[in-house]
């Protein structure tokens, strides 16, 4: 999407993994049990799925403030502690990002260099699907043309088209937040993300992608606190194949909880704010 306003230079595991699996196969089973089997009135009522939100015209609901409790903006793939990053299983499905030889280079050379070149210590807003699980909350304002997501991080913000229109034809196009697409397949909003530029990593690790990137997101409700967010990503340029994550992301229920102006403030605005830590 757009570059946020200055001075953003703008626009979970294996385990989690079949949780959120078996999340977008019930998801589908509308009155029936997750089992398949048909279920009578009162049981259906009280099915998870039978509470989500809907609009007037009958779609989910996305409406709220969303965030994950997952580790996978520290690394997406499976990894022991180290000082600036809890254990985690990981999100990717199989394990491993297909990296091509060359590319696998650039992986490591951006961990060595983490602790500088990471975008998001340079206040960059942080790309699709990065922005999705980066663990702060997220707020999601929906009608039946569009979704708007505004992130506390950078108040960045990024619109996702439910109106049946298409990617822009302009090959010059390349923003910092894509530009997403969606339809509806049952109960599930899929999304199409092109138009990235590779300014943007996909976690603190140094996983990265070109900009040829392109990203379909699946986002399902399991139940009307919880979303099964899933992505797949594929980079002719980057890896070898097509490859996917999945996370959960939660309703944010706290008492009075809203987003919080968060801008990482810097480079020409240094002089005039205190970074973060005294830096």
């Amino acid at each position: 999407m757009m570059r946020a306003s200055m001075p953003w230079k703008s626009a979970g595991g294996i385990l989690l993994a079949g949780i959120a699996a078996v999340a977008l196969n019930g998801a589908t089973s509308d009155a029936r049990s997750p089992s398949g089997k048909s279920q009578n009135p009162d049981q259906a009522q009280t099915h998870p799925l039978a509470q989500i939100p809907r609009l007037a015209s009958g779609k989910p609901d996305f409406s709220g403030i969303w965030q994950t409790l997952s580790e996978a903006d520290y690394d997406l793939e499976p990894h022991s502690g180290r000082r600036d990053a809890p254990p985690s299983a990981g999100i990717v499905e199989g394990g491993q990002i297909p990296y091509l030889p060359k590319a696998l280079a650039q992986k490591q050379h951006n961990f060595a260099a983490r602790a500088k070149d990471d975008p998001r210590l340079k206040c960059w807003s942080l790309g699709v699907p990065r922005s999705v699980y980066y663990p702060a909350p997220f707020q999601i304002f929906q009608r039946d043309r569009d979704l708007t997501l505004v992130h506390q991080l950078g108040n960045q913000v990024r619109t996702i088209h439910t109106n049946e229109t298409q990617h822009p034809e302009s090959v010059e196009s390349n923003f910092w937040l894509g530009d997403s697409r969606g339809h509806w397949e049952g109960d599930t909003l899929v999304v199409d993300v092109t138009d990235n530029n590779d300014e943007t990593w996909l976690d603190r690790a140094g996983n990265y992608h070109s900009e040829d990137l392109h990203v379909v997101e699946r986002w399902t409700f399991v139940d009307k606190d919880t979303i099964a967010y899933t992505a797949t990503l594929d980079d002719k340029s980057v890896f070898s194949r097509p490859w996917t994550i999945h996370v959960l992301l939660n309703r944010r229920r706290d008492k009075n909880f809203e987003l919080i102006e968060d801008y990482c403030y810097t480079l020409p605005y240094d002089e005039y704010y205190p970074h973060k830590g005294g830096k």
